[in-house]
Order: C-alpha cells, then structure tokens, then sequence
C-alpha cells in the first residue's frame, strides 16, 4: 500500500472514533433554508462551520454517530459516496471535502459577511496558495500527531513513537516557514484574515491542547501571535461552544 492508501486507511480509522454532538446552531423553519452540516463536532467540518458564521449563513448541525455505522448507512452515502465528514446539503445541492465548501460558500456569499477570499486577484493568488500549503505541508503532520498521540489506544493501533517524532520534526520545520511568512504579513495571505488561516483551526487547536505541544507554536514569536489573533475570533469561540471537541 502506498502513502496515499497509507493515509486514507489512517484517515478511515481515525473518523470512526468521532462521536456526534446533538447541539444545533439553529433549527430550520418553514421559511428559512439553512445549510445542515453533518458531522459538527469533527475537526473538519468545523472548518466548514467557522467559515459559515464568518459569512453569517444559517447552519443546522447534523449528529452522525459513526460508532453505530450510521457513515455506511446507504441514505448518508448518497450523499457522501466514501462515507466520511463533513458534508454540506444545501436544498439539493451536497458538497464534500471541507476546503471545496468552503471556497463555494466564502464565493457565493462574497459580498456578505467577512471577505475570506481577498479583494484582488493577486490577494486570491495568495489565499490559494497558502491554503494549498496547509492541506499539502501542515495537515499531514498535523493529522499524524492526532492519530497517534490522540486516538491510537482507542482505535485500537499501536502507538509509533517514530511516526510521532518524524511528524513533529516536518511539522516543526513547516511551521519555521510559517514564522518567517508571518513576520512579514499579519496573516498567511497578507493582511487579511482568509480561508487561509480559518483551515489551521480545528487541528491547531489540538495541537495546543490534547496533543499536548503547545510550545510548537509559542516558540515562535509570529506563530503564536498569528494564533493568538485566529483562535480568539468569535467565530471559532462560538464553533468550539455549540460542538466541542469529541474526547
């Protein structure tokens, strides 16, 4: 099995340990369409919701309790094919995979809310970039650390010490490249808070809490000022109060 299948074995394991939560951001009415979002408490799909107060749209959160197999349920996998989180339905319009969502939903929305996307094109250039460089460079280490300093032993998987150590070093030399970006912008894209930043998020707030490596990131003096700045937005004070995380 190559790396890619390595991943997404891992990444299977990983969402069967999610439980559901069954808070909701609002409930829907007779009148008023709202954007149900399945999976809340996930880390992923908490990029997705961030990204929907941000642009003030009206979510409901929809509980899926894996531990039941209700992910291999053939109603949710005529929405979500490979049976995982998150996945938006809008009327009849389903999306999947959280960085896809929310590029749709900071575009159609543009004008409403917080601009996530930039004012130029050079600006969105940027955005691009540096969200391609978080799901490329920093969620995979980040994701590594997760597995198995979070959810190994209920998974059931041999805790890899080297997997950790090897994850932290990458991570550690991804997140010098992030200090020396943000010494010279306020925020990934330049500075503007965008998708960009909204994307480290949930898996950050691991990384500083369960995790239990914090210092990577108040080591490094733009890092952590970056992150001070982004984990205090309300938007994510209010994504962490109605799903918190499922540990």
């Amino acid at each position: 099995m190559g790396p890619k299948g390595e991943k997404k074995t891992a990444a299977a394991l990983f969402y069967k340990l999610k439980r559901p939560s069954t808070l909701q951001h609002s409930q829907p009415t007779s009148t008023t369409m709202v954007v149900k979002v399945y999976g809340p408490v996930f880390a992923s799909p908490k990029r997705v919701l961030v990204c929907l107060v941000e642009k003030e749209i009206e979510f409901e959160g929809v509980p899926l309790d894996l531990l039941k197999g209700e992910h291999k349920d053939p109603e949710f996998l005529k929405l979500q094919p490979f049976g995982t989180v998150p996945v938006t339905q809008d009327g009849d319009y389903v999306l999947y995979e959280s960085r896809a969502i929310m590029r749709y939903y900071a575009e159609k929305y543009k004008s409403q809310g917080t601009d996530l996307l930039g004012k130029t094109v050079e600006e969105r250039g940027q955005v691009e970039n540096w969200l391609e460089v978080e799901a490329h460079n920093f969620d995979p280490h980040v994701f590594n650390l997760t597995l198995h300093v979070m959810f190994s032993s209920k998974l059931g998987i041999p805790r890899d010490e080297n997997v950790i150590k090897e994850s932290e070093e990458k991570l550690s030399r991804v997140l010098d490249i992030y200090e020396e970006r943000l010494s010279k912008s306020k925020y990934l894209a330049g500075d503007f808070f965008s998708l960009a930043d909204l994307s480290h998020l949930p898996f950050t707030q691991y990384l500083v809490g369960p995790i239990g490596k914090e210092y990577m990131i108040t080591s490094r003096k733009h890092v952590n000022a970056w992150w001070n700045d982004i984990s205090s937005r309300p938007s994510w004070q209010k994504v962490q109060q109605l799903y918190p995380a499922p540990l």
